[in-house]
C-alpha cells in the first residue's frame, strides 16, 4: 500500500545530523581559521582583530536574513569584511580557500544520528520520495556535511539557501522542492527542529509539519511553541515511517 504522505522533506542540522561542542567557541575558532588562511595568502591582517570583525559582521547579516528570508552567503560576508579592512574585490578563489578552512573546523563537530540511515532506508523502501532543505550560509559546507554523513543517495532534491537565495520559512524554497515531484503540499511532510523556519514554513503552505524535539526541547523553543505549533511532534526519526503511512499502518495525523 502506498504511503499516506509519499513526499518527505527534511532539515539537516539537528535533524539528520547533530552538533557536539560549544557553538560559540567553534564559531570563534572557525573565524580565526579563515583569518589565518587569508594571512597565508598574503593579506596583512591581525588574526584576532579580523576574526572578531568577521564574526560580528556575520551576526549582523544573520539577523537580517531572519527578517528578510534572503540568504547572505558566507563568501559575500567575508568579502565585505575584507573590503572594510581595505582589500577591495578579493578574488573568489581566495575567499573559497579561507571558507574551506573555516568550515573544516565546524564540520569536525557534526555527527550523523544513529537512526538517520535506517529511517531513510525504511522510507525509500515503502515508496516515499525524499528531499532535503537546509538554511545555511555556504552551499559547499552543507554538501560536505551531507557527504560526510553518507546520505546523498537517498534524496531526489537537495536545496541549500546559500545557493537558492531564499530561506525557510519563506515559501519559495519549499515550493521548489515540491516542484521536483509535481507534488501538492498536502502530500508532503516537513521534518525539522527549528520552529520558526521548518514548522512555520510548512504550516503556511499546508505541508504537514513534524517537529523533532530531541535536540530542540529547550526553554527558548518552549516559548515559540504557541506561535508555531507543529502538526506532529516526534522524539526520534525512527517514528517517521509509521507516521507517513508505511507499514504498519498508523492512525490519522
Amino acid at each position: 500500500m502506498a504511503p499516506r504522505y509519499p513526499y518527505v522533506l527534511f532539515d539537516l542540522g539537528n535533524t539528520l545530523i547533530y552538533f557536539q561542542g560549544v557553538w560559540s567557541e567553534v564559531v570563534s575558532e572557525s573565524c580565526r581559521a579563515a583569518a589565518r588562511a587569508l594571512i597565508r595568502q598574503g593579506y596583512a591582517l591581525d588574526e584576532q582583530g579580523f576574526a572578531q570583525a568577521f564574526e560580528d559582521l556575520a551576526e549582523v547579516y544573520y539577523r537580517r536574513r531572519e527578517e528578510e528570508f534572503t540568504e547572505y552567503p558566507a563568501h559575500f560576508i567575508l568579502g565585505e569584511a575584507l573590503r572594510a579592512h581595505g582589500f577591495a574585490n578579493p578574488p573568489a578563489d581566495h575567499l573559497r580557500a579561507a571558507l574551506r578552512d573555516m568550515y573544516a573546523v565546524s564540520q569536525a563537530h557534526w555527527f550523523i544520528e544513529a537512526d538517520t540511515i535506517p529511517t531513510l532506508e525504511a522510507l525509500r523502501a515503502c515508496g516515499c520520495r525524499l528531499g532535503l532543505i537546509s538554511n545555511a550560509a555556504d552551499d559547499e559546507d552543507v554538501q560536505k556535511l551531507i557527504d560526510n554523513a553518507g546520505i546523498r543517495s537517498y534524496f531526489d532534491v537537495i536545496l541549500v539557501s546559500a545557493a537558492f537565495g531564499r530561506r525557510k520559512p519563506g515559501p519559495a524554497i519549499f515550493l521548489r522542492a515540491l516542484e521536483t515531484w509535481q507534488a501538492r503540499p498536502e502530500q508532503a511532510v516537513m521534518v525539522g527542529d527549528t520552529l520558526p523556519a521548518d514548522i512555520e514554513g510548512a504550516n503556511r503552505l499546508g505541508i504537514t509539519s513534524v517537529w523533532i524535539r530531541r535536540r530542540a526541547d529547550n526553554p527558548a523553543n518552549g516559548q515559540l511553541l504557541a506561535l508555531h505549533p507543529p502538526r506532529v511532534t516526534i522524539d526520534a526519526l525512527s517514528e517517521l515511517p509509521a507516521l507517513v503511512g508505511c507499514s504498519p499502518a498508523p492512525g490519522p495525523l
